[in-house]
Formats: structure tokens, C-alpha cells, sequence
């Protein structure tokens, strides 16, 4: 018998901690190799930390919301032989509740459910329906049948149930007047996972204000925001660009790119295009500090800030995006955009990124001032398109007409780049854009 040590294993660039968001074996349980044993969130990706090795749980070192360093030592497992390892009775039972608290009835309402999902065979995955180690967890823990998982629609590849599948199932049938009120919090005592409900109850003060604690992302992002401002010298410089050749363009070829591609296209990767392009054009904006070092990057992996079912943002990363056809781009920002939506993201998906991109327009804002994301050194925030009179140029003179326009807003860290870099910059991206082949195929 030997004892494996498992540890957090590093998850990207900068990465330093993660904080224990479930665990989903006890002590006492048996793993396979590559088995999921608990799961973890870095930033605002949700991952889990496989078993490396077959045997028993033996040990957790911490708690759920605990956080937790890499490469420290989280959970024992002893392996060659896999031998059953007792656990005293005193670890699975609830602590005393007071009567006043939970009632016999309850108690025994609880007891009854514990022995249900205890009774309850294991999952096992057929030739037309496979069940990921994680999601078998789940249906164990929460007591779900076979046949009754059975029933649940997957959005996965294969219509695979997902773990955010069983959770919305498990939302709607919790939801159900079956249970008894109480019975919950005496389960979560004994359920061998035990987490924190997802929604945050507001406290309720005098009149009608209310206290409500940040989550874990909300206490992240403050935290990213203040350092960000603290650590960078942050000014903008604004420019206005004439999108009208893009507007037409992607008007004439978006309903052929649907029926040929299956995919939406979208303005975003056209403007990608562009500011990958101004970033080979000045690779002193692709660059990062750490102390009173700039370090040069070579790889040009350009950030765009996309929108989660929370409403918080998170930046998913195109790699050598300058590499890429339009065609190409138009895939990886579907992919990563559709991916962020669903929570589908992986820890690398996020990391490496030089430059960013937000897209304020989304929320009909024609400008902004974006708080650049360390270590860059600049972002890009994209305004509204507006149709608006503009006066326009010509051999013959000059004249009013009706044109697509939007605002660039570049905010950039004057501690190294100065007002002349951060300058030309953005308006080598508005000259890209203007310059918009109306003969161009994708």
C-alpha cells in the first residue's frame, strides 16, 4: 500500500490559486485513474482535478471555498490494492439540531431521502447514451435512477448530458412541492458534497434597503479592476471610424455565409481582423511589463471580452490570430463566444492573451473607457454603429450624406507607451476598417 499525494495542478500563465468549489468523492470512495475528484474555479472558469492513479480516498485537506495554491497538496489517495477503508459513523452524521430548528418529522423526511439516493444503482453508459464520471457523481449524490436520468435532454456533443444539464434538471424538479422545506439542509450534512446554494440571499436592512455579498467572480473582478488602475497610468485617445464599406458588405455576403457555413457572421471578427493587423503594424502594443521590464511578445493573441449568463464579462483568447483568414476568425470567435455562453470554457481558453477587445457597443454605448487587463499595456473598446449625416470628400467637392460610423476608444498604459504609439495605433485600426474591399470574399 502506498499513500499518492494529489495536488492542484497548474491551469495557465498566471495562475496561482484556484478555490474548491465541490468534491465530488468522499473519504472512503473508491477512484479510477483520470476519475474527477473535486471541482475547482480559477478566475471565472470552472474545471475539475482528475485522480492521476486507482485507489481510495483517504484524506481531504480542505474545504469547499477554501483557496487553494498550486501545486499544494490537496487530497490523500492510497493506492495498490484499493482496500475498503472504513469511516466511523460519527463522520456521516448530521451535527445535533435543535428541536425548534428541525422537527422529528423532518429529520426522519431526511433520513428516508439519504436512504433513497444510497439505494439507488449506479449509472452506467450505453451504446446510445454515455454518462461522463462527473455526471454519474451527480445522479449518485442527488439519487437519480438510471431510468429517470435517462429522460433528461443533453445539450452536449452527441446530445451528452452536461453537468449543467443535471443541474438545470435538478433546479426544476427541486422546484417540484414534494419536498419538505427543512429536509435540505439536514441531507447537505450527510450528502458527500457538500456546496453553497448558487443565489445569494439579500439581507434585508432598515426600509427597504438591501445588503447583498458579492460572489466569488464579483470579489475577483474588484479586485482585478483596483490593482489594474493601481499598477498602470491609464489615458485614451478616441477616433471616429466610417464603417459604411463593412456595413454593405457583410449586409451583401451574411445570408450566403449562413447557408454555406452554418454560422452567423457576425462584425466582431472583422474588426479582429483589423486590430490584428494594426498590432503587426505596431508590435509595441504587443508587449507586457513586469517591474521596469517590457517583455516583447512574439505571439499576437488578441482578448475579447464576452458576455456570461450572469452578466459578468470574461475574455477568452484567439491565439496567432494574426495567422488567421477571415474565415478562421469568424470560426474562433463563434466557437469561443458560444463556448463562454454555456460555460464551456478551459483555463487555457483564457490565458496567454496580448492585447484586448470589448465590445461596448453591445450594450449601446458609443464610447468608452475600458480598464486595461494586466499585463497589457492596451484595449480596445468598439462603440455603437450609428447611422449619422457625415460630410463627405470627393475629386468634385464636398457633400452631406447618410454613413455608418462608430467610435474607437483606445485606453493605454502611458507608463510605456506614450501618446504618439497609442495614437497611431488606433488609427491604423480605423484606416483597416475604412479600406474595406466591397469585392472581397470569405
Amino acid at each position: 500500500m502506498a499513500n499518492f499525494e494529489l495536488k492542484l495542478p497548474k491551469m495557465g500563465e498566471s495562475v496561482a490559486e484556484a478555490t474548491i468549489t465541490s468534491w465530488l468523492k468522499d473519504v472512503g470512495d473508491t477512484i479510477e485513474a483520470d476519475e474527477a475528484v473535486l471541482e475547482i474555479a480559477t478566475d471565472k472558469v470552472d474545471s475539475e482535478v482528475p485522480s492521476e492513479v486507482d485507489g481510495v480516498l483517504v484524506e481531504k485537506l480542505f474545504d469547499v471555498d477554501d483557496v487553494v495554491q498550486v501545486g499544494q497538496v490537496i487530497a490523500v489517495i492510497k493506492t495498490e490494492g484499493g482496500d475498503t477503508i472504513e469511516v466511523k459513523a460519527t463522520e456521516a452524521q448530521p451535527e445535533p439540531v435543535a428541536e425548534t430548528e428541525a422537527p422529528k418529522a423532518v429529520a426522519e423526511v431526511a433520513k428516508t431521502v439519504v436512504a433513497a439516493k444510497e439505494s439507488v444503482e449506479p449509472v452506467i453508459s450505453t451504446e446510445d447514451r454515455f454518462y461522463s464520471p462527473l455526471v454519474k457523481n451527480i445522479a449518485k449524490k442527488e439519487g437519480i435512477a438510471q431510468s429517470e436520468l435517462d429522460t433528461i435532454q443533453g445539450t452536449g456533443k452527441d446530445n451528452r448530458v452536461t453537468k449543467n444539464d443535471i443541474k438545470t434538471y435538478l433546479e426544476s424538479r427541486s422546484s417540484a412541492p414534494v419536498a419538505a422545506p427543512k429536509a435540505d439542509s439536514v441531507v447537505s450534512n450527510t450528502s458527500k458534497t457538500q456546496s453553497k446554494p448558487v443565489t445569494q440571499t439579500p439581507v434585508v436592512t432598515s426600509g427597504d434597503d438591501e445588503i447583498i455579498e458579492m460572489s466569488r467572480m464579483g470579489k475577483l473582478i474588484s479586485k482585478y479592476m483596483v490593482d489594474s488602475i493601481q499598477t498602470s497610468a491609464h489615458v485614451q485617445s478616441f477616433i471616429e471610424a466610417d464603417v459604411t464599406n463593412i456595413w454593405n458588405w457583410r449586409k451583401k455576403v451574411k445570408s450566403g455565409f449562413m447557408k454555406r457555413e452554418g454560422e452567423n457572421l457576425t462584425f466582431t471578427p472583422i474588426f479582429m481582423e483589423a486590430i490584428t493587423k494594426a498590432l503587426r503594424d505596431f508590435p509595441m502594443m504587443n508587449i507586457s511589463v513586469e517591474g521596469d521590464k517590457i517583455i516583447k511578445k512574439k505571439a499576437i493573441n488578441v482578448g475579447m471580452a464576452a458576455a456570461l449568463p450572469d452578466g459578468n464579462l470574461i475574455v477568452p483568447v484567439i491565439k496567432n490570430a494574426d495567422q488567421l483568414s477571415l474565415l478562421g476568425m469568424v470560426k474562433h470567435v463563434n466557437d469561443l463566444a458560444n463556448r463562454a455562453r454555456l460555460g464551456k470554457l478551459n483555463p487555457d481558453d483564457i490565458q496567454g492573451g496580448t492585447y484586448t477587445v470589448t465590445n461596448v457597443g453591445t450594450f449601446g454605448s458609443i464610447m468608452g473607457t475600458p480598464i486595461i487587463n494586466q499585463p497589457q499595456v492596451g484595449i480596445l473598446a468598439l462603440g455603437a454603429i450609428r447611422k449619422v449625416p457625415a460630410v463627405i470628400e470627393t475629386s468634385e467637392g464636398d457633400y452631406i450624406g447618410i454613413r455608418y460610423r462608430m467610435f474607437l476608444s483606445h485606453s493605454y498604459d502611458h507608463r510605456v507607451v506614450n501618446g504618439a504609439l497609442g495614437g497611431q495605433f488606433v488609427k491604423a485600426v480605423k484606416d483597416y476598417l475604412e479600406a474595406w474591399d466591397l469585392d472581397r470574399e470569405i
